[in-house]
């Protein structure tokens, strides 16, 4: 059962303070499970498992650790792996930090990280075999801009907004346009003296 369906409010990004939640979700399967469920929901652990290349027992298993920590939810219907799961909500943030969680939260986010940057390279990898339509619509680009700490919180906040006009579709299908496609942006935005001070 879709939020849609059950009328629930639309569901928004977690902001992640719990260092053993943070540890718990810091796990290739259990990040693997949470991006099948942001293509596709709800999935019981048997759908899943065709979906993340594991068993179905290991799914069951894994979603159940995501539902003890509040990342996934029942949807509703099913028994034992029949048992139908969604996301509690369409991501998550690390924020509020503590001394204690930040070892937690940098494991957490090398894993992410881990996994973007190997998705990336996969994608580059295979571009050159998309139909045509894919090639267009798939891109790479390098920007520098001298801005100031103020101006770059800004520029941040900017393209959340401009993402966000989509956010809804993420959470109710029905909202999706004939033709759309799921789509992908990876963005990483730093100081680019951050490089040259760590080399020094």
């Amino acid at each position: 059962m879709s939020s849609e369906a059950a009328g629930a409010a639309p569901r928004g990004h977690r902001k992640l303070t719990d260092p053993k939640a943070m540890r718990a979700v810091a796990h290739p399967t259990r990040l693997a499970l949470l991006e099948a469920l942001n293509r596709r929901e709800p999935l019981t652990a048997t759908e899943a498992a065709e979906m993340v290349g594991e068993s179905p027992t290991n799914c069951a298993f894994h979603l159940r650790t995501l539902a003890k920590y509040g990342f996934v939810e029942e949807a509703g219907g099913g028994t034992g792996r029949s048992r139908p799961w969604r996301r509690a909500h369409i991501g998550f943030t690390i924020d509020d930090v503590t001394p204690e969680g930040a070892i937690a939260a940098a494991a957490l986010s090398a894993m992410v990280w881990d996994s973007w940057l190997d998705r990336i390279r996969k994608i580059g990898a295979m571009r050159h075999a998309f139909p045509e339509h894919w090639t267009k619509i798939t891109n790479a680009a390098e920007t520098v801009f001298y801005l100031t700490p103020e101006e770059a919180e800004s520029l941040k906040e900017e393209l959340t907004a401009l993402t966000f006009r989509y956010r809804e579709r993420l959470d109710c299908p029905s909202l999706r346009p004939e033709g759309a496609v799921a789509m992908e942006l990876i963005q990483f935005t730093f100081p680019a003296d951050a490089l040259s001070a760590q080399e020094d």
